[in-house]
């Protein structure tokens, strides 16, 4: 992962209302309108909330057809994992600062990585 890439997934997660939606959804799929009863948000601020968690890969959004034929949307949770260590911390920042040097071709860091292999 990178550290554009973590910091924004960390904001993803870093609101104790997309946090709630979460935890509600970890029960299992939902509409809504039910998700935002439940939450007691208004659907407006809920769907910002459930795109930056779709954006960071959190939840999952798809539309279904009701029985009077209307789309409904509903949402679920994208099972996840990670492990936020210093290591991982240290690996997003290194990639970062490798990345923006000038010699950071794919044949220097295969150079830099087959250093004192022998």
């Amino acid at each position: 992962m990178t550290e554009d890439e973590l910091v924004e997934w960390l904001a993803a997660i870093a609101s104790p209302q997309r946090m709630r939606i979460l935890a509600a959804l970890s029960h299992g799929t939902v509409h809504v309108s039910e998700l935002a009863r439940r939450l007691q948000m208004s659907r407006a601020l809920l769907y910002m909330h459930l795109t930056k968690l779709e954006e960071a890969g959190f939840v999952a959004g798809h539309l279904e057809l009701g029985a009077d034929g209307k789309a409904l949307k509903y949402f679920e949770v994208v099972p996840f994992s990670t492990v936020l260590d210093l290591q991982a911390v240290v690996a997003a920042v290194e990639g970062a600062d490798a990345a923006s040097r000038p010699d950071s071709t794919p044949k220097s860091k295969a150079k830099a990585n087959t250093k004192g292999t022998n």
